[in-house]
C-alpha cells in the first residue's frame, strides 16, 4: 500500500510517501526551490518522494491532502458574516482568492497532480482529505513509540480546531475535545510575534529566544484583558483587542495602547518593554500548555504524551511539561507544524479508513526525521568539481579527526551528511557546527556566519549517552524539542549575577563551561545524539570529546537568515562560500576556505530576503 501525504497552499508545503506503513520520505518544498515556508504544490518534494523510493505515480494507491478546504472557507465566509459589516475591507480581499484558488482545491489539487507528476492517473479517484487536527494528532501518536498515549495538539487554527485532546490506541486515534477558532493560543503568540515587529508564521520562535532577556511583567495584564484561562485548561480570547478576524493585521488600537504604542516596527530597535512582553507571552504560553497538559493527564489517564501543532515547537513549554512529571515520556513530533500535516494525513489514512495492524517502533517511527535526499560520494565529488570546488578525499576515521580538531581550534565547519532532516531543525544532517566552550561562538556565528539578530541562542548536541551530565533532562530529546536547565556542575556563575544586568547587556555574562549554548537564563535547547540513528554525527562528537574532554557541540542549521536549509551539495558550496564558514564536510569531502579559488559574486546572504 503506497500513500502520498501532502500539505499545500497556506505555508510549509511538504509531501510525504507511506509504503505499506512505514514513512521511507518525507521532504518539505522550501528546501528544493530555496524559497523559505514555500506553501506552493510540493511538485519537487513528490518527485523526490517517488523517485528515491522507485515508486511511479501510477503505483500510488491513494494521495491525501492534509486538511479540508470546504471546512476552512466555512470557517472564514462564517467569521466575516458574524463581524459585518467591520470586515467587509479584508472579506473583499480575500474572497476572490478563496474562490479560485482554495474553495475548489480538490479540482487544483488534481489539476497539479495531472500537470506535474502524471497525465494519464486518474487521480481524482485516488484523492482524500484528512481534516488539519487529525492530521496533527496522526502525526504525533501513530510515529511514537507508544502503544498508547493521550495526543494534544495546538497551533493557530486549521479549519475551526485550534486545540485539540485525543487518546490513541493500537491503529486507533480519537479526538475527544477540541478549542475552536477564534479562540487560539497560536494565534495569540502570533498576535505578539506581529506586535514585535517578526514575522507570523515565521518568527515565533524569535519571541520564544528573546524572552529570557526580559521580566514577565505584563503577565496579569495579558490575563485580566486578553485571555481567560480556566482551571481545565480551556480558554478564550478577547476579541476586542485583536484584528485577525476580520483585519488585514493581528492586533488592532486598543491592544496598541494596552501595551503602550505602536507594533515595533521590522528590524527596528528592540526596547526593554520589548523584551518584557516577550517573557511575558511565554510565560501565559507556558501557563497555559501545563494547564492543558495536567488536563489531559486527568481526563485520560494516560502516562504517556504525544504532542503536534505549530505550539509544540515551544521547546520551552515543552520543557517545563517534561520537567513537571505530569507524564512519564513525552513524544513530539519533529515536524510539529503544516509540513508534518503531510506525514500525519497518510497516517491517519493507513490506519483509521484502512484499519491496518500498527507495529510500534522502540524509538520511533520518524527515523531520527532524516527523510530527505541524500548524495553518493561519487556525486557529491562530481557536484563539487563543477562549481569549482578544491576539495580531499578523506576516509572516515581522518574525516572525523581532521574535522574535530578543526572544531577544537575554533573554527566554524558546515557539516552536510547522509539523508537531509524533514521539520524545521537541523539535527546533524544539514548543520552548522562549532565548539560550545568560547564565549566568542555565539556572537560569530550569529553576525559573520548566520547574519541574524545577536539575542538569538544556539542549540548543543551532545552524545545521549553524556545527556545527563551535561544537561538536567528527564528523557532523551532526539529532535531538540526540549529546553533543560545546563547542570550546575557546569555552571560557572549564578543567575543572579545575569538578573543584575538589562535586556540584551545578559549576553556579557559567561554562565557556563559552554558558554555558546548556554542561554541567558541557564538553559539549552538540548538535541541528544544516538550511535543508532546518526552513527556519523555521533562519532564526530565522539571524537570532540576524546580531543577537548567535551561531548557537546554547538549546532545550527546550515543556512543564513531567511535562507532555507540547505539541500544538494551545491547549496552547501554556496553558503560556505558567501558566509564566515571556515571549512566544509560534505560526505567524505573536506573543504578548506583558505584553499578555495572561486569567490562568490555577492555575499550569501543578500541573496535572501530578512525573515
Amino acid at each position: 500500500m503506497r500513500i502520498l501525504g501532502i500539505s499545500a497552499y497556506y505555508h510549509d508545503a511538504a509531501a510525504c510517501l507511506l509504503v505499506d506503513g512505514e514513512i521511507k520520505c518525507a521532504a518539505q518544498e522550501e528546501r528544493f526551490t530555496r524559497i523559505k515556508h514555500d506553501a506552493s504544490f510540493p511538485i519537487h518534494a513528490i518527485r523526490f518522494c517517488l523517485e528515491y523510493s522507485n515508486i511511479k505515480p501510477s503505483e500510488v494507491d491513494y494521495v491525501i491532502f492534509y486538511d479540508k478546504p470546504f471546512l476552512k472557507f466555512e470557517r472564514i465566509l462564517e467569521t466575516y458574516l458574524a463581524f459585518a459589516p467591520r470586515g467587509f475591507r479584508s472579506f473583499s480581499l480575500a474572497l476572490p482568492g478563496w474562490i479560485k484558488d482554495k474553495l475548489f482545491q480538490k479540482s487544483q489539487l488534481v489539476q497539479d497532480l495531472t500537470e506535474h507528476v502524471d497525465q494519464k492517473v486518474q487521480w481524482t479517484h485516488r484523492l482524500a482529505f484528512s481534516e488539519h487536527h487529525l492530521s496533527h494528532a496522526a502525526s504525533a501518536f501513530f510515529p511514537s513509540p507508544f502503544e498508547s498515549a493521550a495526543i494534544l495538539t495546538m497551533d493557530g487554527v486549521g479549519e475551526w480546531t485550534t486545540t485539540s485532546i485525543g487518546v490513541g490506541d493500537g491503529n486507533n486515534l480519537t479526538i475527544e475535545r477540541e478549542i475552536q477558532f477564534p479562540h487560539s493560543i497560536g494565534l495569540l503568540y502570533s498576535a505578539f510575534t506581529y506586535y514585535l515587529g517578526f514575522r507570523v508564521n515565521s518568527g515565533e520562535y524569535k519571541v520564544m529566544g528573546l524572552a529570557p532577556y526580559g521580566k514577565p511583567k505584563y503577565t496579569s495584564l495579558i490575563k485580566e484583558n486578553l485571555i481567560d484561562i480556566k482551571s481545565d485548561g480551556s480558554f478564550a480570547l478577547n476579541l476586542r483587542y485583536f484584528d485577525y478576524c476580520t483585519g488585514l493585521t493581528m492586533t488592532n488600537e486598543a491592544f496598541h495602547q494596552l501595551f503602550g504604542g505602536s507594533p515595533r516596527t521590522a528590524e527596528g530597535m528592540l526596547e526593554t518593554r520589548h523584551l518584557d512582553i516577550a517573557a511575558s507571552i511565554q510565560a501565559v504560553t507556558e501557563e497555559i500548555v501545563l494547564t492543558l497538559g495536567r488536563e489531559v493527564s486527568r481526563q485520560t489517564g494516560a502516562r504517556n504524551l504525544c504532542l503536534a501543532g505549530g505550539v509544540a515547537l515551544n521547546c520551552v513549554a515543552n520543557g517545563k511539561l517534561s520537567r513537571a512529571n505530569v507524564f512519564d515520556r513525552i513524544w513530539i513530533q519533529p515536524a510539529a507544524g503544516d509540513a508534518g500535516g503531510a506525514v500525519g494525513a497518510a497516517l491517519a489514512l493507513y490506519y483509521q479508513l484502512l484499519g491496518r495492524g500498527r507495529v510500534v517502533s522502540p524509538c520511533d517511527g520518524m527515523k531520527g526525521a532524516l527523510l530527505g535526499p541524500e548524495y553518493s560520494q561519487n556525486d557529491i565529488e562530481k557536484r563539487l568539481l563543477a562549481c569549482g570546488a578544491c576539495f580531499n578525499v578523506l576516509e572516515e576515521s581522518e574525516l572525523l579527526t581532521t574535522t574535530a580538531q578543526s572544531l577544537a581550534n575554533g573554527m566554524a565547519v558546515g557539516w552536510m551528511n547522509g539523508r537531509m532532516e524533514f521539520g524545521p531543525r537541523a539535527l546533524g544532517a544539514r548543520s552548522i557546527l562549532a565548539d560550545p566552550r568560547s564565549p566568542m561562538t555565539q556572537r560569530q556565528l550569529n553576525l559573520k556566519i548566520k547574519f541574524r539578530e545577536s539575542f538569538r541562542p544556539f542549540a548543543p548536541s551532545v552524545r545521549e549517552e553524556d545527556a545527563n551530565e551535561w544537561f538536567d533532562l528527564r528523557e532523551s530529546s532526539p529532535y531538540m524539542l526540549l529546553v533543560s536547565e545546563v547542570e550546575e556542575r557546569n555552571l560557572l556563575a549564578g543567575k543572579e549575577s545575569v538578573d543584575k544586568l538589562v535586556g540584551l547587556d545578559k549576553q556579557s555574562v559567561q554562565l557556563s563551561t559552554i558558554p555558546a549554548v548556554t542561554h541567558v537564563d541557564g538553559t539549552a535547547r538540548v538535541q541528544t545524539v544516538s550511535r543508532d540513528i546518526n552513527p556519523r554525527f555521533h562519532g564526530l562528537l565522539t571524537r570532540f570529546k576524546e580531543i577537548t574532554g567535551c561531548p557537546v557541540l554547538v549546532n545550527t542549521s546550515f543556512n543564513v537568515r531567511g535562507e532555507p536549509i540547505v539541500n544538494t551539495p551545491e547549496d552547501a558550496f554556496r553558503c560556505f562560500l558567501g558566509t564566515g564558514l571556515d571549512v566544509l564536510v560534505v560526505g567524505n569531502c573536506f573543504l578548506e576556505k583558505s584553499k578555495q579559488t572561486k569567490t562568490p559574486s555577492n555575499p550569501h546572504h543578500e541573496l535572501y530576503p530578512l525573515d
